[in-house]
């Protein structure tokens, strides 16, 4: 298993950022994880989410691709609020695994609420 992240000091340079959801939204990209099979980015989102049973709901969904040309699925994700309530932790992966000799990931992140899409794209370094 690879990581492009220092999660321990939380060291985010060199990934994305961005904007989301009409500006009222921050999406902070902390790693890459590469597995044998897959590979999952995680992130964070201030302030968080809504969540509850009064609130939109919101859905998330990925596609990528990489410098090689190779496409990749949404594998499936989690989200939720922090124990502290100041954001939303998150993860979502992709399938297969990354081809051997990629350089980046090219993901299209799309949040889905009310049937609306808000799609994004990132760029990510692969160890």
């Amino acid at each position: 298993m690879s990581k492009v992240t220092n999660s321990g000091t939380g060291d985010t340079s060199g990934l994305p950022e961005l904007s989301i959801l009409d500006g009222r939204h921050r999406l902070a990209v902390h790693g890459l994880t590469i597995h044998q099979d897959s590979f999952t980015i995680r992130y964070t989102i201030t302030p968080p989410l809504p969540g509850g049973d009064d609130e939109a709901s919101i859905l998330l969904f990925l596609e990528a691709e990489d410098d090689l040309g190779r496409t990749y699925s949404d594998w499936g994700g989690a989200f939720g609020r922090s124990p502290d309530g100041t954001h939303t932790d998150g993860s979502i992966t992709g399938q297969p695994a990354v081809a051997a000799g990629a350089g980046e990931i090219r993901a299209r992140i799309t949040f889905l609420r009310d049937g609306e899409e808000f799609p994004y794209a990132l760029t990510l370094p692969l160890p």
